[in-house]
């Protein structure tokens, strides 16, 4: 059957591309900069190129409107900040003196972003549900706004010169403001919401540069409103988009959101004076469909459709979207088609994984066949699925192909989930019980000091691996270099004073990567690269099958270290909920299935990790918060399988074998609860840049086991002095008392050099017998 043709010429548009380039070209370029080898005016040449090949590759696709403004050199939200001239003052102080101005500009923006040795950088959070991480803006009752829309203007005309249709693509207002936090020493009730009035007349000066650069639509993100929002929160983006949207200067208004459904906030918008609305129609957001037909659709408005989902992998199901395409024809005027969301966060190209297995490779769609999907179904909206015939039969050929594939299903690991019982997820003796065999068992001192896992991955690291693949090192040449390697970095440790010790995972390239690699039912890529945050790329496996652990993956690594040593040796593991989350998911069954079966591999890993002398196992759950859906009606169902799994995971050891979990970089206040039901005996956690926040969250909660509120930023160059460590440890003791307080990092230390690793590490363990020493009955 044909399809009628739309009234309007249905456009295709994506919302942001990946940054990087093919070779990562941008991360390259940036850390050159940092280290003194690429100059300001080189790194500026090389993003320039960057931006000019992308819009060029969505051109030459077919894609109608290429976005401007999504480019960044670390972080949108940052970028949002420098525009609306939200800069802390520590910042606006270290710029560099005596350079040209494009160096003192990014020095300044790099010190947002990583801080230096005198200041602290901005603290840095995970972006909704997704493992991209953004600068949280310091916002007060002094914050002056001011507009500085130099990058907005210059990129957009940058596209507009190579002769692209383009959009301008900005955080939203009522986002920024919600994203944000109070400033240190600004009170912790203030709202930066209650800025909105001094923030709308910089965006409206920043609408006026954008139109007068050329600039018919902009497009402002909104994705804050996908959460459970207020009536007040309703009625501040009423009267957000009733003054922007009734300015005089300005282009016509395209607000987007995306995550989610839109929910209460969809008829908000529906009524404001805004030309256009872009909205997810994936996943759970699919419930916008019904919920736009409910309002009454978008009459005299451009609804541009997401349904092409932005966040993972799996090729399209083109004729589902456009059915879904076809019934919003009749709810607005124009429906343009486009990705859920910004396509930051896929890979760039699945052509170029040529090491997949043909069969999979046909499932696979990265930003770039993503944007042929969209191109398509722009096409067969508008002229009909008769010129589109082709591409919907290999479609369908391929969605069939993965549905029928028995790389996707194992009948003996499906018997064995289903044969889970509640008394496999639940250890058998209580907390306290277990507690005091750990401590009679392991023997340490109050405050006990560890890290969180890793060590800084050395070019000689990254040289060996790579040598070992080309073949010019055998296997045994291989693991004597990461032989030699556990021994340093254990004799450092040593050395330096710290009581529960790690290996350092010189072997492992990457927390989730390493463990999918030797499970069945993942495979890796080669050129998958997605930005974390900054400069740091990772490579997310695919899980497409059903998992399973045909032989221990960290036995042998951990039993080495520790036979080298009489200090216990932390085994190091990565947690069902994040192996899920930071790679890109099946979608063809529950995520709570998914879960299932990734818990009861690593459960067996556990095991054998036991059973070898290991004391202290830790199962790292950075994911658990990142996953946590964004609507709290959907938030019950989700933490009963994301606990269930980490504790199916842990539960079978004995009461002296002690677990431990790790989270990073997340509001831990949505989770306390869950934290709770994960029922491991000690919790390290991101607290550096929060200041020491979620020792007090705790305390407040009532939260009875051991815990590790992170003392040392890892992600900034910083050394922190042993002073600001001891204020830090003091700090956590007002909320965690000493006999369950340990010291720690906030996360693993691969990313660092190895001198600054071994400074901050000797403060921290100065500081952690400094305060030791003060505590009643103590003496180091």
């Amino acid at each position: 059957m044909t399809s009628k043709p739309a009234a309007a010429a249905a456009r295709a548009t994506v919302y942001g591309y990946p940054r990087q380039g093919p070779e990562r070209e941008l991360k390259k370029a940036i850390e050159g900069y940092w280290k003194g080898r690429v100059t300001a005016d080189a790194l500026q040449r090389t993003a320039a190129e960057l931006r000019r090949q992308a819009w060029q590759q969505l051109t030459e696709a077919g894609v109608d409107e290429v976005p401007t403004g999504d480019f960044s050199f670390y972080d949108h939200v940052l970028d949002t900040s420098v525009m609306v001239g939200a800069i802390p003052d520590r910042h606006r102080s270290v710029v560099g003196h005596g350079k040209a101005v494009d160096a003192d500009a990014l020095d300044g923006y790099f010190a947002m972003a990583r801080g230096t040795q005198e200041v602290a950088p901005l603290e840095m959070t995970k972006w909704f549900d997704t493992n991209y991480h953004y600068l949280v803006p310091e916002l007060g009752p002094n914050t002056v706004f001011t507009a500085d829309s130099t990058k907005q203007v210059a990129e957009l005309r940058e596209a507009l010169a190579l002769g692209h249709s383009a959009r301008p693509v900005l955080v939203g207002p009522v986002t920024y403001l919600l994203l944000a936090k109070p400033a240190p020493g600004v009170a912790a009730d203030f709202q930066p919401i209650t800025l909105l009035d001094r923030l709308l007349p910089v965006y409206a000066e920043v609408l006026a540069d954008l139109r007068a650069a050329g600039a018919d639509w902009v497009q402002l993100d909104e994705p804050a409103l996908v959460q459970d929002r207020t009536p007040a929160d309703l009625n501040t983006v009423a009267r957000a988009y009733r003054d922007l949207g009734g300015l005089a200067d300005r282009p016509k208004l395209l607000v987007a959101s995306y995550f989610d459904r839109l929910g209460e906030a969809l008829p908000v918008l529906a009524k404001a004076p805004i030309e256009g609305l872009a909205l997810d129609f994936t996943g759970p957001a699919a419930a916008n469909l019904d919920a736009l037909a409910t309002v009454g659709g978008l009459r005299g408005k451009r609804l541009v459709a997401g349904v092409v989902d932005g966040r993972n992998i799996w090729i399209n199901n083109l004729a589902a979207s456009l059915t879904t395409l076809g019934t919003l024809l009749g709810l607005a005027d124009q429906v343009d088609v486009a990705a859920s969301c910004s396509l930051l966060h896929v890979p760039l190209d699945a052509a170029r994984e040529r090491d997949v297995d043909p069969q999979v490779a046909r499932w696979l769609a990265f930003a770039r066949q993503k944007t042929t999907e969209i191109v398509t179904l722009a096409r067969g909206l508008t002229q009909g699925t008769d010129l589109i015939a082709a591409e919907l039969a290999a479609n369908r050929a391929g969605l069939e192909s993965r549905a029928g594939s028995a790389l996707t299903r194992d009948p003996a690991v499906r018997a064995r989930s289903a044969a889970v019982t509640d008394a496999d997820t639940r250890r058998p003796q209580a907390y306290p019980e277990r507690a005091a065999a750990q401590r009679a068992a392991l023997g340490l001192p109050l405050l006990p000091t560890t890290t969180i896992g890793s060590f800084p991955q050395t070019a000689e690291l990254r040289n060996a691996r790579a040598d070992l693949r080309a073949g010019r090192i055998d296997t045994a040449g291989y693991e004597q270099r990461i032989e030699a390697e556990i021994r340093e970095v254990l004799s450092f440790q040593e050395k330096a004073g710290i009581d529960v010790l790690v290996h350092g995972e010189p072997e492992r390239n990457d927390m989730v990567q390493y463990f999918a690699e030797q499970l069945t039912g993942y495979f890796a890529t080669r050129h998958g690269w997605v930005q974390s945050y900054g400069t740091r790329y990772v490579r997310p496996p695919v899980l497409a099958g059903d998992i399973s652990r045909p032989e221990p993956m960290t036995v042998r690594w951990t039993g080495y270290a520790q036979a080298q040593t009489d200090r216990p040796v932390k085994g190091m593991l990565t947690g069902p909920v994040t192996m899920l989350a930071w790679s890109f998911v099946r979608d063809d069954q529950p995520l709570a299935e998914t879960a299932r079966q990734v818990a009861l591999a690593l459960r067996d890993e556990v095991a054998d990790l036991e059973a070898a002398g290991t004391a202290v196992i830790q199962v790292d759950e950075p994911a658990l918060r990142e996953t946590l859906p964004l609507r709290t009606a959907d938030r019950a169902a989700y933490l009963v399988w994301a606990t269930e799994a980490f504790r199916l995971t842990t539960s079978g050891v004995r009461a002296e074998t002690q677990i431990h979990t790790h989270m990073c970089y997340v509001e831990f206040g949505d989770i306390l609860n869950a934290l709770d039901d994960m029922d491991a005996d000690v919790s390290s956690l991101e607290a550096a840049r929060s200041h020491m926040e979620v020792a007090h969250q705790l305390a407040r909660a009532g939260y009875p086991r051991e815990v590790g509120p992170g003392v040392y930023d890892i992600h900034s160059p910083r050394i922190p002095g042993s002073d600001e460590v001891a204020a830090l440890l003091r700090k956590g003791l007002g909320g965690i008392p000493a006999e369950r307080l340990w010291v720690n990092p906030d996360c693993g230390l691969k990313t660092r050099g190895w001198p600054e690793v071994q400074a901050s590490l000797e403060n921290l363990v100065t500081a952690a017998r400094e305060v030791r020493n003060t505590l009643p009955g103590t003496a180091s």
